[in-house]
């Protein structure tokens, strides 16, 4: 099942699900769920960093970590701004560009990011340092953390940190 999942054509059909899915809950989910909407979540970088967290370190090698990940962030904003051009909403060129960065910078991260699952001092540093940028990109870029930030922040920890995977 693994190996139909974690190709790059799953991936960035996956990508482009999340991606309509995510601009439909920015236009339609006013609905508050304990102080937050679904809408607000996916358009944060904390729960785009577990997908990508989960891709690399379940991804077989460094090689396929980094060529699965970019084919599901590229899905992910193609649908994105398809969607938001056909409903007319809102949108700036610098989150455009800002995403972009991030996708294609996206295959050096889940190269590093599948290094997690190692041993040594090495892996460690690396897993804090996710957690460290999910976290301060919650404070400074979006206002955070809430709640639902944190627990994606315990996942991580739970994924980086505990989770043992057979290579």
């Amino acid at each position: 099942m693994k190996k139909y999942i974690l190709n790059p054509i799953s991936l960035f059909i996956i990508g482009g699900i999340l991606g309509v899915l995510s601009k439909c809950l920015d236009i339609y989910d006013y609905v508050q769920h304990y102080g937050f909407t679904f809408g607000e979540m996916f358009s944060e970088l904390s729960i785009w960093i577990l997908f990508g967290v989960l891709i690399s370190i379940y991804s077989d090698t460094r090689k396929k970590a980094m060529i699965n990940i970019l084919p599901f962030c590229l899905g992910m904003l193609l649908t994105y701004y398809i969607i938001a051009e056909l409903t007319h909403s809102i949108y700036g060129w610098n989150f455009i560009k800002g995403w972009l960065c991030f996708s294609f910078c996206s295959p050096i991260m889940a190269y590093f990011t599948w290094m997690t699952k190692e041993k040594g001092i090495l892996p460690k540093i690396i897993s804090v340092g996710i957690i460290m940028v999910t976290l301060v990109c919650d404070i400074i870029i979006f206002g955070g953390p809430r709640w639902y930030d944190l627990l994606i922040i315990i996942i991580l920890i739970y994924l980086l940190f505990i989770v043992k995977i057979k290579r």
